[in-house]
């Protein structure tokens, strides 16, 4: 009988709103985790830095030292502390000894991941993160399992609520990013320093797993080029409403193949005019969703609550289920899986299209002296308007696609023409192919 067996021996790293809920559903569930899992799962401690703030915790959970905890008499480390240290530390030490390791840690993940994949080859342990992207919404496991046998050529996706929220704000209501920001603030959509969202070091830690798993290459967070959305104005969303788009912090994965038949992989995150067409468009608050396109599967979209306490406790524990099921049939999980090994893109050759909005002087010309400097930079037009008369004259042109860095510099040229007061705006346009 299950109750007769072993039980899975778990240590907590972390108790806060994820480990809680994560906690509170072991204990009030305990015959049913069984059942799924084949033998009774037992939290053997929780490792939190101040005890006094864990009043939910039983005290003799309890313990201040993470290392001994880890080092001890346990088969499953759940790490939900995040960061790069102690965490690191802490698993590789987990998974040296034999230990499996769930994780939430996308930071981790993004830097680290080779080495903590390496760790577990070599000891036979599993590493399962599941909830490090995109919170409750089953993503990873699918890319890293489901679609083992396809090719995926892109994944574009938002996978930032706090972004989202304040982007959707925008578009709805017309407030600027600062108040929509202190907006989200106040009913808990960012945390008191924003900067991992707003900026996009969050999205791009989990751009760089989404690619790696995607295109079974090694990418980090590095590798990943990064833009965040405080620069987004008002005019911006207005300027996407014209053109039927809305505006949208995206993390772009995509398998990118020269003329010459070269392959390799280009990972972005920045804001982008999506038509409100796309599936990404309608995602709206601080819901997360990601588009994928395979070759056989086609075009699959994963939807879904991306943060939150019980949301996010969820993946946590689909992932220790499957942990403990392989531990009851001495199984193992997926490896790492990155024999493709494909070159990372500088974002300078990366294919996208640009949305410039220029402050332009009202005389003959304009257009003309416009349309030869994107003529020089080999940079075709697929929109252009003029809008305005006198000091209000502007000027809006959408590109086709070219390398990013021939746009970039075409901008830095049409900025010193003398017919252009101000280079208002640059947007990336994403979401249909031209």
């Amino acid at each position: 009988m299950i109750r007769d067996r072993e039980p899975i021996r778990v240590a907590l790293l972390g108790c806060g709103t994820v480990g809680t809920e994560v906690l509170r559903l072991l204990e009030d569930q305990p015959e049913e985790f069984a059942a799924r899992t084949g033998a009774p799962m037992l939290v053997t401690g929780v490792a939190v830095r101040r005890p006094h703030k864990h009043p939910e915790v039983p005290e003799h959970l309890l313990t201040t030292d993470a290392q001994a905890l880890v080092e001890g008499d346990v088969d499953v480390v759940v790490e939900l502390i995040g960061g790069i240290e102690p965490a690191r530390s802490l698993l590789l030490t987990a998974l040296r000894s034999g230990k499996s390791v769930v994780t939430a840690n996308k930071a981790l993940l993004a830097e680290h991941g080779s080495e903590l994949y390496a760790a577990a080859d070599e000891a036979g342990t599993d590493i399962y993160f599941e909830a490090a992207v995109a919170g409750a919404i089953p993503l990873l496991r699918p890319l890293r399992e489901s679609l083992a046998g396809d090719r995926i050529n892109r994944v574009m996706g938002i996978v930032n609520g706090t972004t989202n929220y304040i982007l959707s704000a925008m578009d709805s209501t017309g407030a600027g990013y600062s108040e929509t920001l202190d907006e989200a603030g106040r009913l808990g959509y960012a945390e008191a320093d924003p900067t991992a969202d707003v900026d996009g070091f969050d999205a791009a830690a989990k751009a760089a797993i989404l690619a790696s798993l995607a295109f079974h290459t090694r990418v980090t967070a590095s590798d990943v080029h990064r833009e965040g959305i405080s620069a987004v104005t008002p005019g911006d969303i207005a300027a996407a409403a014209t053109l039927d788009r809305t505006v949208k912090l995206l993390a772009i994965c995509e398998r990118v193949v020269d003329e010459d038949g070269t392959e390799s992989v280009s990972a972005r995150v920045h804001p982008a005019m999506i038509p409100r067409s796309h599936p990404l468009a309608g995602v709206g608050g601080a819901f997360n969703a990601v588009f994928v396109e395979a070759e056989a599967a086609g075009q699959l979209m994963f939807y879904g609550q991306g943060a939150g306490g019980a949301p996010t406790a969820s993946a946590v524990l689909g992932d220790l289920v499957a942990v403990a099921r392989n531990l009851v049939v001495k199984g193992k999980g997926p490896r790492e899986s990155a024999h493709a090994q494909l070159p990372v893109q500088p974002m300078g050759k990366t294919p996208t299209r640009y949305h410039i909005s220029l402050d332009v002087a009202d005389k003959p010309g304009v257009l003309s002296q416009v349309a030869a400097t994107f003529n020089e930079h080999d940079v075709s037009i697929s929109v252009v308007r003029q809008q305005g008369r006198g000091a209000e004259a502007s000027l809006v042109v959408v590109t086709h696609t070219a390398d990013d860095a021939a746009l970039s510099s075409t901008v830095d040229k049409i900025a010193q023409l003398p017919i252009v007061r101000e280079v208002v705006s640059v947007m990336r346009v994403e979401g249909e192919p031209t």
